[in-house]
């Protein structure tokens, strides 16, 4: 992989494909040379070194040394840093294609800096540098096609406008009837040349009024100052006229429909194959020791910044309940030691048991050492969408076998683990939470062969550690919505307005989040559908299984039943519900696999959940709402939904950041009772365009039938 990376280099660098320069990418090499240049001269191929104390990436690099912490909101609307690491080196004895395999910005999504990002920190070992290949620059990087899809959108075709302009051209129509049948009358009635083309004229100006288009303009000045008052800013007035006939309206997840990140709920743990009555908490000494409590405390990719804790909210509220403290290494520790564990957890003094006395010849050092509970985090395996799951590699102080601790969906974890370790009612126990809208979260722990060794599990692939784990119980969390949410949404479906989520998050949640809210009620049934690329001679198919259920099994459905389920074969209502992860891009895989034209409509027209959407992902559904004549509102928060709230008929940006810029409207109320205020004052901005057209119309036809009356009663005057 890095190979590809130095003949890319070598090609942009030199046109003659002769030689090919071996740029070093070992700091330690004394031929090593580093440059200051302006971030416009970087190319794909260059060789760049991320400062210590952070920057913000001009270009898309893939890292081939170190660790950087970084804040990708700018492209992902998450404030919520992520731990970026370098390229897996091959390791002996893996399949060459796995060992080798090309780069991708996709795949290799955790190893790669995007451009706009704020690299927060970095990490380093014995002394290495930080360094990345540059792979894309410009417009080509993942900032460069957001700003791209900002500057030049696919144009948005307005109905209202088409069938106003048609109208005043069936207006000009009946005015050129009614000029030449005014100037063939009046030539016969022998009026004056001039007379005739001044009264023909008048024909025009009262079928088509000249001072609609100023009345229309102060209507939209004065809309424009009433939303100012109540919070709501906008920068295309021309949209104002389409909120009145919004139709469905698709909302981001969270911090527009719920409240940033979650809170615990309770813990369930299992011993022996069978679950233990819940618990509020795990700050208890009774559970300091156990592999529960070290799962929770160890089985995270938080980081401290600045001296304070971030990283995922699930993590973090995770950790927070365990009561335990996170010590990570110094810049100086790191730089001189290479088998440093840059992370140790250890619980507060208050929960460990009261220490023994000591004896008066016993070695203080040595009793320190044996009294102090801590463990330190060996390796990480980031959480993986696709993989539903993540782990950590972890190590007893004083101990000399390692631990391996698991979390992850709870169907994923199970399977993962020695079937005599879980619960024979885990399918039930599960059920029950998750019918009750709560996130779940499965724990499991296996303890390590003594021949792992440090520099081992450096190396080791994931598929070696997370096998045959013991099952340790659950996690229930919950995401609190916002208090307006319930009551919005109610508003909207009693006005027979749609509504959908459009989130990046993850799928399980979402749809938690959907049931509480109302948006999907607690008597209908969600369908995940899933699209599967065609491969070994197999075409291409999607599976159908419900949300709710933990089972697996596919069902029955074909594609036939997809375009008729609107058929009222029973009373049961269905809600599909896709997920378009990274490894998951069901609607891609549609467009590209799938020749029936009418499969994306009918998925596009009953799905209320779309997981795992990127940017221009939320952009392509926005484009499907329309092309079925939806006229679609878009509410978000993140700089993620630019492309989205742009492109929809009516895009209400929560935000004053960087999605204000693309939104058309812009709240300053950071909740979505801001949309049926829109709406509800567009419908009275349509019912006044509605009463202007006929009012003008009324007052030229009155003009008009005085004027033939006066022609009628004098016509000695052009005698």
């Amino acid at each position: 992989m890095i190979d590809v990376l130095k003949k890319t280099w070598a090609l942009t660098h030199n046109p003659h494909p002769t030689v090919f320069p071996s740029p070093h990418f070992t700091p330690s090499s004394p031929t090593i040379h580093i440059e200051e240049i302006m971030s416009t001269d970087l190319v794909p191929g260059d060789v760049v070194v991320i400062p210590g104390n952070g920057t913000i990436m001009p270009c898309d690099a893939v890292l081939v040394s170190g660790t950087c912490i970084v804040n990708e909101s700018m492209l992902t609307g998450e404030s919520v840093p992520v731990t970026k690491t370098n390229l897996p080196n091959p390791v002996p004895g893996e399949k060459e294609a796995e060992a080798d395999s090309a780069y991708s910005t996709e795949e290799h999504k955790r190893h790669t800096l995007f451009c706009g990002t704020n690299v927060i920190q970095t990490r380093f070992y014995t002394g290495e540098l930080v360094k990345a290949v540059v792979v894309r620059t410009g417009f080509s990087t993942a900032k460069g096609q957001l700003v791209r899809s900002i500057l030049y959108p696919k144009p948005t075709d307005f109905k209202l406008y088409r069938d106003a302009y048609l109208f005043l051209l069936c207006l000009v129509a009946v005015a050129g009837i009614g000029f030449i049948y005014s100037i063939v009358l009046s030539i016969m009635n022998e009026v004056p040349a001039k007379t005739i083309i001044i009264e023909s004229l008048d024909i025009i100006t009262i079928t088509v009024p000249p001072a609609l288009p100023a009345a229309m303009t102060a209507g939209i000045v004065y809309a424009q100052r009433r939303l100012k008052r109540i919070g709501i800013f906008c920068i295309s007035p021309q949209r104002i006229n389409i909120c009145g006939q919004l139709n469905l309206v698709c909302f981001d997840k969270t911090g527009t429909l719920t409240e940033d990140g979650l809170d615990m709920w309770g813990v369930q743990r299992a011993e022996n194959g069978r679950f233990l009555l819940s618990e509020e908490n795990a700050y208890k000494e009774s559970l300091v020791k156990t592999q529960f409590v070290a799962c929770m405390a160890t089985c995270h990719s938080l980081t401290k910044i600045e001296g304070e804790l971030s990283g995922d909210p699930l993590d973090l509220k995770m950790f927070e309940a365990t009561g335990w403290i996170l010590e990570e290494a110094t810049e100086e520790e790191t730089s001189l030691h290479n088998r440093i564990m840059p992370t140790v957890v250890r619980p507060p003094k208050q929960l460990l048991p009261p220490e023994p006395a000591v004896a008066p010849d016993q070695d203080m050092e040595l009793y320190e050492l044996s009294s102090t509970y801590e463990i330190g985090i060996v390796r990480q395996f980031p959480f993986s969408s696709a993989l539903q799951r993540m782990s950590v590699v972890a190590r007893l102080l004083g101990e000399k076998r390692m631990d391996a601790y698991l979390k992850g969906a709870p169907e994923m974890v199970a399977s993962l683990c020695k079937k005599e370790t879980v619960p024979e009612n885990f399918a039930q126990v599960l059920e029950d939470y998750t019918k009750q809208g709560f996130r779940v979260i499965a724990l499991a722990h296996r303890r390590l062969e003594s021949k792992l060794t440090w520099h081992k599990v450096q190396n080791i692939n994931r598929d070696h550690i997370e096998t045959n784990m013991e099952f340790l119980g659950l996690i229930i969390m919950q995401n609190k919505l916002k208090p307006e949410t319930p009551k919005v949404l109610q508003d909207l479906h009693e006005a027979n307005i749609r509504t959908i989520m459009v989130t990046g998050d993850n799928m399980l949640t979402a749809i938690s989040v959907a049931r509480d809210c109302g948006m999907i009620p607690p008597q209908d049934t969600v369908i995940i559908a899933d699209a599967l690329t065609p491969r070994d001679g197999m075409a291409a198919k999607i599976t159908w299984r419900y949300a709710d259920k933990p089972s697996k099994t596919p069902l029955a459905i074909t594609l036939q039943d997809v375009c008729h389920i609107d058929e009222p074969k029973t009373q049961e209502q269905y809600h599909f519900a896709m997920n378009d992860g990274n490894h998951h891009k069901t609607t891609c895989k549609l467009r590209r696999d799938f020749n029936d034209i009418t499969m994306i409509p009918n998925l596009v027209l009953h799905g209320t959940v779309f997981a795992r959407m990127a940017p221009d992902q939320k952009t392509q559904l926005i484009e499907a709402l329309q092309g079925v004549d939806y006229y679609v509102g878009m509410c978000g928060d993140g700089a993620n939904d630019c492309g989205a709230l742009k492109r929809a008929h009516g895009g209400i940006s929560l935000s004053e950041l960087e999605a204000s810029v693309a939104s058309p409207f812009t709240s300053r109320t950071p909740n979505i009772s801001c949309v049926p205020s829109l709406i509800r004052y567009r419908l009275k901005w349509n019912s006044l365009f509605c009463f202007l057209i006929v009012l003008h119309l009324q007052m030229g036809k009155k003009e008009k039938k005085w004027k033939w009356c006066r022609q009628d009663n004098e016509p000695s005057r052009y005698s």
